[in-house]
């Protein structure tokens, strides 16, 4: 799984507890309240940002915003005018540089220790390599037919045995279901 779709099945979990818990998601709460309006003093929008800030740091959900803000790159380094998971837009900015460190680093990791993944990834190149091998023969040696039989024979078999390594990483995974 490549982390674009790791990021992409993990949208859609973050967005359903934000909708589901979040303090801001009530009804009749003005999302603007978030938002620096145009044209708005310094001095106004640093007294919302404050009081937007506290409202988040009391927020159930306030760790699964802040991801999805990063995810979905909110912040802009030149203007403050939001807040987002308990952040200022240019804190939002610097802790997805922080983020992306960490995230790369996790990656890395994962891939050296995940040992279901390597097998994975070896019975995958396996099977690609049986598959494209040509059944030859030569003196003495079986008919074509029952060559190109056990060669679909050991593609069953490694593609069977695909299946299972997947479906119990996925299971684990909590992908349950796949699309």
């Amino acid at each position: 799984m490549t982390s674009i779709q790791a990021r992409r099945m993990r949208r859609p979990v973050l967005q359903a507890d934000i909708d589901a818990g979040a303090r801001c998601a009530r009804p009749g709460f003005d999302p603007d309240f978030f938002f620096r309006a145009d044209g708005e003093p310094p001095a106004t929008w640093q007294a919302q940002r404050a009081a937007a800030v506290r409202f988040c740091h009391g927020c159930p959900v306030r760790a699964a915003c802040e991801e999805l803000a990063l995810r979905d790159g909110d912040g802009n380094p030149r203007v403050d005018d939001l807040v987002r998971g308990g952040r200022s837009g240019h804190e939002l900015v610097a802790l997805r540089g922080v983020q992306a460190e960490r995230l790369a680093a996790a990656i890395s990791a994962d891939v050296a220790s995940d040992t279901e993944w390597k097998a994975l990834t070896g019975i995958a190149v396996e099977l690609g390599d049986e598959a494209r091998r040509t059944p030859t023969r030569s003196g003495g040696m079986p008919h074509q037919s029952v060559l190109q039989r056990q060669q679909n024979e050991r593609i069953a078999e490694l593609a069977a045995k695909l299946a299972v390594v997947r479906s119990a990483r996925r299971a684990r995974t909590g992908w349950e279901v796949v699309a």
